[in-house]
């Protein structure tokens, strides 16, 4: 704390930090994810590098939990799914004012959503709440399966000077 006085009046200027850039969601289930087990909140700044760290990691996509109620299921399980799984994956939540651009980069057009990557590469997305069985067999699934293309819009590009080119 500092004074200064100039003539009759004084200044008093206070150490007062900047508030903290705000990540909460819309649910206290979801940002229990990041508070009780260890997520990790994901933005466009910093989601290809957190992917690109090593490693099975999971992103939960969840929407607006008013229109997608069943994110806040899906927030419940997936610590549940991470303990079965022999905590195997990391997670990730994407902060909701991010979520379209991190959705459009992996291709996932349905909320809510888990998207799997390894390695900072894609590898699936499964979509809506699922049944415990469904689920236990689809992450199964999705840790055995190697990396892949999302499935975003574009062509892949290849080189031009490939033999096994057939175009024209």
């Amino acid at each position: 704390m500092s004074i200064e006085t100039a003539s009759s009046e004084a200044l008093v200027t206070l150490p007062v930090a900047a508030p903290a850039a705000q990540l909460a969601t819309l649910s206290p289930l979801i940002d229990r994810l990041v508070s009780a087990h260890g997520a990790t909140w994901l933005t466009t700044d910093n989601v290809a590098d957190w992917a690109a760290a090593g490693g099975d990691r999971v992103i939960l996509l969840a929407g607006d939990p008013v229109r997608f109620p069943e994110a806040l299921d899906v927030a419940v399980v997936l610590p549940e799914l991470r303990q079965h799984f022999a905590q195997r994956f990391a997670v990730g939540v994407a902060v909701r004012e991010h979520e379209d651009a991190i959705a459009k980069r992996y291709g996932s057009i349905r909320w809510p959503a888990l998207v799997f990557v390894r390695d900072g590469q894609y590898v699936t997305v499964l979509s809506g709440m699922l049944d415990w069985d469904v689920y236990v067999e689809r992450v199964a699934e999705a840790l055995a399966m190697p990396a892949s293309r999302a499935p975003t819009i574009g062509i892949p590009v290849r080189n031009g000077s490939a033999s096994d080119s057939s175009c024209h």
